[in-house]
């Protein structure tokens, strides 16, 4: 971790690509540059909702989430994409080898967005200057705009980099606070949603000055230690580290989908849950990972949304095992209602590396014999190349790109740059 400097303290950048999938998809085909854009999950079913959209088609109402029929009414001539999600990983990939060019303290959140500590790199130069620099390395280069918060700790920076889009850069000190944050609405913070807002609300908590200058006691009545957290931010105050390593903190291995009608067919409802356990078995082997919980997610027709679970006795990582339960947690609490997104998550998630292995009778003679397979590959593999025993469960690549999820990334390749 950078130690602040004395008398200056630390200097934070935050990156936030705009509009990245459609700027991705107008550098690669540049007739689309100007043009209202709108990529979607899936434009042929109700399931397509706009991922993201570009300016142009945001200046029309078009919005993140929003239904496509909504987009096209708002937008006749919105220009619709599907994802294509290799293409956005190559390039996040190339903006983040560009970011760990001028400092190792990366740490990516998103493919589109990271932090960068940069107290080390700009000693004898002016931030802004840098950040200008790099902003048009990514656009010369990669043909992709960006917006840069800079600021002395990350909730600050990430405030800062939200207020000028696209292609600005933001300054924002702690002695700006009074008069550029705090006569915001409490909403507007970042780390408050809409729940949030509305328990603040209930406490006339409605400025984020109203938050900075609030009692602990009452936030922590409706919000517990968060309430606490929130504060420190709205005052300026956050001392979380710049961390490369965070990418690989993870606690929960998901996938969720809406059906493309609401149904009540047995048969579509387990067809789906098996496509969803085969993404989360897929990510679990991607992280080398596994777990000892599992969660059903059910919304239904209605957008009521229940979530239940069940806590396990060992871990589990294969898909029969994640559907053994998601399958029974669905018998047990599904109303019969029609369905209109599942979810499954695995959580209280560990690397197997750190869960020790406890065999017993039953077991080790299995473990035992795959370890001594594991040898044999290992020695040939050594001898006749790494691809010689490639899984042939392995995705292929472009099976990866269809498989990928289809509104969002998990975090499983945000340290693709260092490879």
């Amino acid at each position: 971790m950078i130690k602040p400097i004395p008398g200056k303290g630390r200097i934070i950048f935050h990156i936030d690509m705009n509009c990245f999938y459609a700027s991705v998809e107008m550098a690669h085909n540049p007739k689309l540059k100007g043009k209202p854009l709108a990529i979607a999950g899936n434009p042929e079913e109700r399931k397509g909702i706009v991922v993201t959209s570009s300016y142009e088609a945001r200046a029309k109402g078009v919005k993140t989430t929003m239904p496509l029929w909504q987009a096209k009414k708002l937008c006749p001539e919105l220009i619709v994409m599907r994802p294509h999600f290799e293409r956005y990983r190559i390039a996040s990939r190339e903006i983040f080898k560009r970011l760990s060019d001028i400092t190792p303290y990366v740490q990516p959140v998103s493919i589109d967005e990271g932090y960068m500590d940069v107290t080390e790199s700009y000693l004898h130069r002016s931030p802004v200057d840098s950040a200008i620099e790099l902003q048009q390395t990514l656009l010369k280069e990669l043909d992709l705009p960006c917006s840069i918060g800079i600021a002395p700790n990350k909730f600050l920076a990430k405030m800062a980099s939200d207020m000028k889009k696209p292609l600005g850069i933001t300054v924002l000190r702690k002695r700006d606070i009074q008069h550029i944050l705090w006569p915001l609405p409490v909403a507007d913070m970042y780390g408050v949603g809409k729940k949030t807002a509305a328990k603040l609300n209930t406490i006339d908590v409605k400025t984020i000055g109203d938050l900075a200058q609030q009692d602990i006691y009452p936030l922590k009545q409706i919000l517990g230690i968060n309430g606490e957290r929130l504060r420190n931010r709205a005052n300026g105050i956050d001392t979380r580290p710049v961390d490369p390593d965070a990418i690989y903190e993870f606690k929960s291995i998901g996938s969720s989908q809406t059906l493309p009608h609401d149904t009540t067919d047995v048969t579509d409802i387990k067809r789906l849950l098996n496509q969803l356990g085969d993404n989360v078995e897929r990510r679990m082997k991607r992280k080398a990972a596994a777990g000892k919980s599992v969660q059903l997610t059910i919304r239904y027709h209605d957008r009521r949304t229940i979530t239940r679970s069940k806590k396990l006795q060992t871990y589990i990582e294969s898909k029969e095992d994640i559907l053994l339960v998601a399958t029974d947690l669905l018998d047990k609490h599904w109303n019969l209602e029609p369905i209109r997104l599942l979810g499954i998550t695995v959580q209280d998630v560990e690397e197997k590396q750190n869960i020790a292995k406890q065999l017993d009778l039953f077991t080790y003679e299995k473990v035992a014999n795959r370890e001594k397979l594991d040898s044999a590959i290992d020695e040939l593999s050594q001898k006749y190349g790494k691809e010689t025993f490639k899984s042939l469960s392995e995705p292929s690549q472009s099976s990866r790109e269809e498989q990928q999820p289809k509104t969002s990334f998990q975090k499983d390749f945000l340290d693709d740059y260092k490879r």
